[in-house]
């Protein structure tokens, strides 16, 4: 079982980078180079896609969460840290202390896979664990969702919050500040590796 589990791990984190640098045999979308392997996929109503379809052999986690496209935008660590970052410090339910979180606003991140701002959608933002909500753009918005990728300072690592967390500042919004502390962030999955675009 746990060589099984590695064999898991070693094909959705690992050969996931290897399958978006190459791309595959039945890829139409044009091939982009990565300095690192990707972290976050965005699929469905994109318009600017950088990968091919879901290849199950190679997206392992992506294949056992269900998730199919024909193509999809990926992006890594490096791409990432080019878009424009926001700072919040919300206070988190994990041990009710304020923390610093910084990342990219997710209108930002969509806007790479050629998302409009104003678009009708809805996001199903899908945690590594394979925890989903699904939100609407507007609500993101209104929000100031953002895609952290630091906290207090240091990259978010898989295993913790990361690699990259769908967060806002619960404590600065009225439709979240006066909940429960642990109420607060049902909509904010940590560990997000894929978010799918579907049209309203």
């Amino acid at each position: 079982m746990n060589r099984n589990k590695r064999h898991f791990v070693a094909a959705s984190v690992g050969l996931a980078s290897l399958r978006t640098a190459t791309g595959s045999a039945h890829s139409a979308a044009p091939a982009k180079a990565f300095v690192g392997p990707t972290l976050l996929t965005i699929s469905g109503a994109i318009t600017q896609p950088n990968r091919g379809a879901l290849d199950p052999a190679i997206d392992q986690m992506m294949g056992k969460h269900g998730i199919q496209f024909a193509n999809a935008h990926a992006l890594d660590a490096a791409a990432l840290q080019r878009m424009p970052a926001i700072t919040i410090k919300p206070t988190l339910e994990y041990d009710g202390k304020p923390h610093t979180l910084q990342g990219p606003l997710l209108t930002t991140v969509l806007a790479a896979a050629g998302v409009a701002a104003a678009s009708p959608v809805q996001l199903v933002l899908r945690a590594v664990d394979g925890y989903n909500v699904t939100i609407s753009l507007a609500d993101a918005q209104a929000y100031r969702m953002m895609v952290a990728t630091h906290i207090d300072g240091q990259p978010m690592a898989l295993g913790g919050l990361g690699p990259q967390w769908a967060v806002y500042d619960a404590d600065a919004l009225p439709a979240f500040k006066d909940k429960p502390l642990k109420e607060r962030f049902a909509l904010c999955p940590w560990g997000l590796y894929h978010i799918e675009v579907k049209k309203a």
